[in-house]
């Protein structure tokens, strides 16, 4: 099923965060701009006010049950300056003017004081719609969401008798985003977001083997038909009986093939955070001070978009109130940029990105990936299978780890196959990816033309922060990577 058309919906985000955050605490543009002349009577080189509202659901089926349910709702402000490198930040959870002028307060400490300014006047602007700004958790009725977790687990038994255990869970979240900084600017969002999981387990022969599917994005339930239902069921039940005949993995230094789509969790984890600006201008990333060289094979090509319609990892607006770009990394192999917020654009003398993100207003944005994939190269997947003699084929990655500032990492393959003589042959179990995310980069010999993105699934964790991102590529054949296995 396709995402909702987005084209023609004209409702204003501007409504809808004055509605929800400013009118019942009776704030007006006025009171938010006095409160920014505050903060700017102090030298800081930044400020801003991030206002947020957020409802948030999650229910979970377990052997025919709902087992689990939440709801929540949060709101609240964070006040934000910024001097030099130093950041001074103060939240609050109710949304009145004392909280915000107390809250202002506190981050004048930072900076020394200065001549008495006063904030410009607040000028609105317009931002993309990438989604419709509608709220998912009113989409359906609580009867509704527990018989589509039902169907879901219907649909996955039918499958195989050998599925023993179906778990199935459904998560919503509806968000009103509003930004006013001391330049002026002001900008609202307003955010949907869902996310369908299922995990199965099967069992024969005294063997036990698990899989997974599921996606998402920024939509409603809607999404969620009998046949994307029926998609999701069909990939974790095909997961789960690979791997119950899955032989133990090998081990050693051999070519390896990943597969399309969620594979880029690599490229994500490995490279993607090492291209973030706060690491790069610390010099604490494997990529610092290498713009304009060659860190990667020829061909090599990685972006960061933010623009993507209805994806998971798609924002109208970063948390500071810019809008979102599509920032090209690396470009043939080239490094070409960082990803940036404010703050270490400022610093760095590069440009803006439209990448601070932040978990919640009681989180401070930091740089952050939004949907991060590889282009395309000119080669069918199955060229790249046919061109190897011995190897691996990773057509599914589980959890991984990634130390940023040597770049190495540790990725578990969900589901993964040997190739010999350029054909897959049978699963293998216990495979494990160790390398080096700037090394890997350069030993990338074939680049598929089969690029894709992920279902909609991935959270990206960031010193305590976790925030909604897109991940994706092409098949890729990397040469000489070091596997750990089983045998």
């Amino acid at each position: 099923m396709k995402a909702p058309d987005i084209s023609t919906h004209t409702a204003s985000h501007f409504d809808t965060a004055t509605e929800t955050l400013l009118n019942p605490s009776n704030l007006d543009l006025p009171a938010l701009q006095n409160v920014l002349g505050n903060v700017m009577s102090h030298k800081v080189d930044y400020a801003d006010l991030y206002f947020q509202y957020s409802r948030a659901e999650s229910w979970g089926l377990e052997e025919g049950q709902v087992k689990s349910g939440n709801f929540s709702i949060d709101q609240g402000v964070g006040v934000r300056a910024v001097s030099g490198e130093k950041t001074a930040f103060a939240y609050s959870d109710d949304i009145n003017l004392p909280a915000l002028q107390q809250a202002a307060n506190a981050t004048k400490a930072i900076a020394d004081a200065g001549q008495e300014r006063t904030a410009p006047a607040i000028e609105r602007i317009s931002a993309p719609q990438l989604y419709i700004p509608q709220d998912p958790i009113a989409s359906l009725s609580a009867d509704a969401k527990v018989k589509l977790l039902e169907r879901l687990e219907s649909f996955a038994r039918k499958i195989d008798p050998r599925i023993t255990q179906v778990m199935a869970s459904i998560a919503g979240e509806y968000e009103v985003v509003m930004v006013a900084r001391h330049d002026g600017l002001m900008a609202a969002d307003v955010r949907p977001l869902v996310r369908l999981s299922i995990n199965v387990i099967a069992e024969s022969n005294g063997r036990r083997e698990q899989g997974s599917a599921g996606g998402g994005g920024r939509f409603d339930y809607a999404y969620f038909t009998d046949e994307v239902l029926q998609d999701y069921a069909e990939k974790a039940v095909h997961q789960a009986l690979v791997n119950l005949d899955a032989r133990p993995a090998p081990a050693g230094n051999m070519t390896v093939v990943l597969g399309a789509g969620w594979p880029g969790i690599l490229l994500h984890e490995a490279i993607g955070h090492g291209l973030e600006g706060d690491f790069n201008r610390k010099g604490s990333s494997a990529f610092a001070g290498k713009i304009g060289q060659r860190v990667a094979s020829k061909g090599v090509t990685v972006v960061d978009d933010g623009t993507i319609s209805n994806r998971r990892g798609s924002l109208n607006i970063d948390d500071e109130g810019n809008p979102t770009e599509r920032t090209v990394l690396i470009e043939d192999g080239i490094l070409r940029g960082y990803i940036q917020d404010s703050l270490n654009s400022r610093l760095m003398g590069m440009p803006l990105t439209g990448n601070a993100r932040r978990e919640s207003y009681a989180h401070i944005p930091m740089p952050r990936m939004t949907n991060t994939y590889m282009l395309n190269g000119d080669m069918p997947p199955e060229e790249i299978i046919r061109s190897v003699k011995k190897g691996l084929y990773a057509a599914n990655f589980g959890g991984g780890q990634v130390d940023i500032t040597s770049g190495k990492f540790v990725f578990s393959a969900a589901e993964a196959y040997m190739i010999e003589d350029g054909k897959i042959t049978y699963p293998v179990k216990g495979a494990t990816l160790i390398g080096n995310g700037p090394d890997v980069l350069t030993r990338v010999s074939m680049i598929g033309n089969d690029m894709n993105l992920d279902p909609g699934v991935g959270t990206c964790g960031k010193e305590g922060q976790s925030v909604p991102v897109g991940v994706g590529q092409p098949t890729l054949r990397i040469d000489g990577l070091t596997v750990g296995g089983t045998v």
